[in-house]
């Protein structure tokens, strides 16, 4: 009769319900993710660092066809510079700036 209870009383607590874990909302949260963005901008050749006015870091590189001339976005790897007529040096490139657009119009980004 003894044994009868114990394996009852067992059988209860295996019954019980997991505790219920509370939501933390960090899901998919990465402790090291900037550590990783910036070894991997380094390893590309670029410059991790703060930019724009909200002082968010970045991975700053230097493009390829820096101050070659350009007469549309599509002419350069970064932006085509309105007033030179000119690629970039630079990408992201923080700031307002006036570009030429892909199709050669002019216009004004800003980024920050």
């Amino acid at each position: 009769m003894i044994r009868l209870a114990i394996v009852f009383a067992l059988g209860l607590t295996a019954c019980q319900p997991e505790p219920e874990t509370l939501d933390s909302g960090l899901a998919g949260y990465d402790p090291h993710l900037i550590q990783r963005e910036q070894a991997a901008c380094v390893a590309r050749g670029g410059r991790w660092g703060q930019g724009g006015k909200a002082g968010l870091f970045a991975c700053f590189t230097d493009t390829r066809d820096a101050g070659r001339a350009c007469t549309s976005g599509q002419d350069c790897e970064g932006l085509c510079l309105a007033r030179s007529q000119s690629c970039a040096p630079v990408t992201p490139l923080f700031g307002c700036n006036d570009v030429l657009t892909g199709g050669g119009q002019a216009a004004t980004i800003c980024v920050d």
